[in-house]
């Protein structure tokens, strides 16, 4: 897909998809899910890959690929809700949503002491967000840049729309230096926090193997003392479930370098039990494993992302 088609598309995707009955727009997404996984391009193998670490070397091929099937109908979901959210109105929001935790949040942003919510990709970060913001709470978060640049400034505006402030993460002045300050300003901030991508990340443990994960929520929990809170969030039925973990506590060490991957560990074990749980609503089709990070770098399988495919808000800077 070349620039000036993604772009066509997601506007076209914007203005339809809003107008269109719920059960339509559902229905033809669910059905570009089953396409991918019938065909079993990139994405569903880049699926599939993680799955796999997930459901152990004992799991049979048709039982990983009736989870990828379900993974990819719950990843284009999220994609349909993304693009229908503004239209769905504070009210169904709000009924629609089931939270536990949620008070972690607000006591630690009204004490002003501030709280870095940290996210796999699990369910619907963008409803979190919204949900979040209509609650009275604003949040700051980050988003990769997108090509072409019409297609990152309408998800920036959009998401912008539900009460977030979105920070690009390359080619902006300082992503790191404004996280810190807002919340050191007793702000809440939100980040995707299970893949590494700039590859400079901690490595952990993570489903018996090694992964990278971004060393942001650590550092900026360590360097401005708010409250990291792990979330996780997954679907059920027609409902939005958001759960806030217990803190996260900074980890001792001696180095910063050591007490940012022990506490970046301590998140990848919050991660890894939410995922285990709700494994369908885990979307990540990108390498998360150092091993599948070498086989990428070596040229051994193709990149599994789609020119022109979006890139969830919210990743961790390193």
């Amino acid at each position: 897909m070349d620039e000036r088609t993604a772009a066509l598309a997601y506007a076209a995707g914007w203005a339809l998809i809003r107008r269109s009955p719920q059960w339509a727009g559902r229905g033809v997404f669910q059905a570009i899910a089953d396409h991918a996984w019938r065909t079993h391009g990139d994405g569903t193998r880049g699926l599939e890959r993680n799955l796999r670490r997930l459901l152990g070397p004992g799991a049979t091929d048709a039982r990983l690929r009736a989870l990828s099937r379900a993974g990819m109908r719950s990843y284009m979901r999220y994609y349909y809700e993304m693009f229908r959210l503004p239209a769905m109105g504070r009210d169904h929001i709000l009924a629609h949503t089931r939270a536990e935790g949620i008070h972690r949040v607000e006591e630690n942003v009204r004490s002003g002491r501030g709280a870095i919510a940290a996210l796999p990709h699990m369910g619907n970060w963008d409803h979190a967000g919204a949900w979040i913001s209509l609650r009275g709470i604003p949040l700051t978060t980050v988003a990769q840049r997108l090509e072409p640049e019409s297609v990152y400034r309408r998800f920036t505006a959009y998401r912008e729309s539900l009460g977030m402030e979105v920070l690009p993460l390359t080619g902006g002045a300082g992503v790191y230096g404004t996280l810190a300050r807002r919340l050191r300003a007793g702000g809440l901030v939100c980040l995707l926090a299970d893949r590494d991508l700039g590859g400079t990340g901690p490595e952990v443990e993570f489903f018996g193997e090694a992964a990278r994960m971004p060393s942001g929520p650590a550092a900026l929990a360590l360097n401005t003392g708010a409250a990291l809170l792990p979330v996780s969030l997954w679907y059920d039925g027609p409902r939005w479930n958001i759960r806030v973990h217990e803190e996260v506590p900074v980890a001792p060490g001696a180095t910063r370098s050591e007490r940012v991957q022990a506490t970046t560990q301590r998140l990848a074990g919050v991660f890894q039990s939410e995922i285990a749980a709700h494994p369908e609503d885990w979307h990540m089709l990108q390498p998360v494993f150092s091993a599948d990070h070498d086989a990428r770098r070596l040229g051994h399988w193709p990149d599994t992302r789609h020119p022109g495919a979006p890139v969830p808000a919210g990743e961790a800077p390193a």
